[in-house]
C-alpha cells in the first residue's frame, strides 16, 4: 500500500487525537493538517515497514508541542469550548450530551494526561506503544494514565 493510502486509511484516528491535544476544534482541525502537511514533506523520513501510526503520532504531538510553546511566547491563551458543542447533532441526544460531557472533561485534563489517556483509552495503543509515540517511560505513561482516568471520572461524576 503507499504511503498516502496508508495515511489516508489513519486520518480518522489522528483527527481524534488532534482533538483531544487541541481541545477545540479548529485548532485540531488546524492541527491535523499541518501533521498532514509535515507528513508528506518529511515522508522520507519513515521506514517503510515500520507503524506509519506510531510515527504519525509523534509528528503530531511534537507538532503540537511547537505550537503551544509559539503560543505560549506570544502570550495568547486558549478558550475553552462551549460545553454544549455537540447538540444539535444527528443522532441519540442522550448519547451525544453524554459524549459532549467525556470530551468537556478530557479538554480539563492537564495535557500530559489529556495525551495519555487519549492513545491508552480513546485510541487503544498498549502502554509501550504509547510510551514510544509519547517518548516516557513506561512507568511515566502509567501514572499519567492512572492520574487522568482518575481526574476524568471524578469529573464526569460531578456532571452527572
Amino acid at each position: 500500500m503507499r504511503f498516502q493510502e496508508q495515511l489516508l486509511d489513519h486520518l480518522p484516528r489522528l483527527r481524534r487525537f488532534a482533538h483531544a491535544l487541541a481541545r477545540n476544534a479548529a485548532d485540531a482541525d488546524d492541527l491535523l493538517q499541518a501533521s498532514v502537511e509535515r507528513a508528506l514533506l518529511r515522508r522520507e523520513q519513515w521506514e517503510p515497514g515500520t507503524r506509519l501510526d506510531s510515527w504519525m503520532y509523534r509528528l503530531m504531538r511534537n507538532l503540537w508541542i511547537d505550537t503551544v510553546r509559539a503560543e505560549t511566547r506570544r502570550g495568547e491563551t486558549f478558550v475553552p469550548p462551549d460545553a454544549g458543542e455537540l447538540l444539535g447533532t444527528a443522532g441519540n441526544q442522550e448519547a451525544v450530551v453524554e459524549l459532549g460531557k467525556v470530551g468537556v472533561a478530557l479538554r480539563q485534563l492537564p495535557p500530559q494526561q489529556r495525551e495519555a489517556v487519549a492513545l491508552v483509552v480513546i485510541e487503544g495503543f498498549g502502554y509501550k506503544e504509547a510510551a514510544e509515540i509519547l517518548d516516557i517511560p513506561m512507568g511515566t505513561l502509567t501514572s499519567r494514565l492512572v492520574r487522568g482516568r482518575e481526574a476524568l471520572m471524578a469529573r464526569l461524576g460531578e456532571a452527572a
